[in-house]
């Protein structure tokens, strides 16, 4: 059993961990910057220390701060949440080396997945459906470059080995374009991380982004939760998932669901996971893997009933899964929207400050996984997300129109925040109908805003 456990991370995530621990008995520790001392999950901790000054890069990301942290309260595990570190392989290392569980994969593993080049050779080696592409990272032969670009086909897309975010990618129509988008991508890799390899892959015009939840034990047992749809995004970033996803039948979950669940197996993951897919004419394409726990884990959990949460515990405990493939049943459906501190009137910009006035959502089939409460002060220093907005129903309409009434009474004051524009986007016939796709919301933003 572990006994306690540190929380190595802020918000929403931290306090959803937190919940966990009470539930399984387990004891708590928060770490905290001193701009977040008044965190929910802090209050609320049995413990708490404080790792440094508001910037992240001295504090939520300061690994010797975070590690001090969990020998002075005999902290047993580190949970990672998500952001932050939790995909750091150099610090889940240090943590293990310390003498500590890390409640995510091995370094190695999130190595390897980090790395888009060796997660998609690692994926095509354990069978999963791959975009056409390089294969590999590009090397300077302007000629081989021009001529696998042809082979390919354009549009293709140039990205970043060491890429994410929505940074180090640039789409190319034309060999005209080729040889200088190819220089600005590697000097932009190496300058944002530190990484300087890009590789070469189809552009996909009008694909879905669906992605597939795993867990495995590491002691050769893999399932799959089936898929979650996410494309309403603005620049490449999430705005509204959902699962299961439209349009999906059940041979295709099965189907792609059980190359991810070997892959795992293939390549000894230990924990949650989820691999990501672009989606079109009704082909997967794997993009990549995050080793780690996503922001919209809610809806799957929504509609299979299992606790991610929970399950990543007691994997870290060294526990095999409790749950089987023929245990995980879809049922109804659920839809999040993310909460942010942002006025989507005036180009996005971040709206910190103090929450004067704050009235939830309620009812069957509502779920609200936040950090804040009346009178929180919302920081400029992080994200602009301030909560999750969770909705559940027998079917995909019930849950939009839930959703819509849910967002109707959701009152934030004091700040600006996107809930009208998630209102409009619960309204708009595209989405309704289940049409979007990762471009939709861009194009349509002028009329949602």
């Amino acid at each position: 059993m572990i006994e306690k456990i540190l929380i190595a991370n802020r918000g929403e995530i931290a306090l959803r961990v937190l919940r966990a621990c009470k539930e399984m008995g387990i004891k708590t520790v928060a770490v905290h910057s001193t701009a977040d001392a008044n965190l929910k999950h802090v209050l609320l901790a049995d413990e708490s220390v404080c790792i440094g000054p508001a910037p992240s890069s001295e504090s939520y990301l300061n690994i010797p701060a975070i590690i001090s942290a969990a020998e002075i309260t005999d902290a047993e595990a580190i949970h990672p949440g998500y952001g932050f570190l939790s995909e750091n392989a150099d610090f889940a290392e240090r943590v293990e080396e310390s003498g500590f569980i890390f409640m995510g994969p091995k370094a190695e593993t999130i190595r390897i997945m980090g790395d888009k080049v060796s997660a998609i050779r690692a994926m095509k080696a354990a069978g999963v459906p791959t975009v056409p592409g390089s294969g590999g990272p590009l090397s300077d032969d302007e000629e081989a470059n021009k001529q696998l670009a042809k082979e390919i086909g354009y549009p293709i897309i140039i990205k970043a080995s060491g890429g994410g975010g929505g940074r180090g990618m640039r789409v190319v129509h034309t060999e005209s374009n080729l040889i200088k988008s190819i220089q600005l991508t590697k000097s932009e890799a190496g300058s944002f991380f530190g990484n300087p390899e890009v590789y070469m892959e189809k552009f996909l015009e009008t694909p879905r982004h669906i992605e597939i939840q795993v867990l495995a034990d590491g002691l050769g047992n893999a399932i799959h939760l089936g898929e979650r749809d996410c494309s309403m995004q603005r620049r490449h970033q999430k705005v509204v998932e959902e699962a299961p996803a439209p349009g999906i039948t059940e041979e295709q979950r099965n189907r792609i669901g059980q190359a991810c669940v070997n892959a795992c197996i293939e390549i000894g993951y230990r924990g949650a996971g989820t691999f990501e897919f672009l989606y079109e004419n009704g082909e997967f394409y794997f993009i990549e893997m995050n080793t780690r726990l996503q922001v919209e884990h809610p809806v799957t959990e929504q509609v299979t009933g299992v606790d991610l949460v929970k399950a990543q515990i007691e994997i870290a405990m060294g526990k095999p899964l409790s749950i089987k493939q023929e245990d995980i049943i879809i049922r109804g459906h659920a839809i999040e929207c993310r909460i942010n501190a942002e006025n989507p009137s005036n180009n996005f910009i971040p709206s910190p400050g103090k929450i004067e006035r704050l009235h939830l959502a309620g009812g069957i089939g509502v779920r609200w996984d936040s950090h804040i409460y009346t009178g929180y002060p919302v920081p400029p220093h992080y994200d602009s997300m301030i909560g999750k907005l969770i909705c559940y129903g027998p079917d995909r309409t019930s849950a939009v129109a839930r959703m819509d009434t849910a967002l109707d009474e959701l009152i934030i004051q004091g700040i600006e925040t996107n809930i009208r524009m998630q209102r409009e986007i619960m309204n708009d016939f595209g989405f309704c109908e289940g049409e979007q796709n990762i471009h939709y919301l861009e194009h349509r933003l002028e009329h949602l805003v």
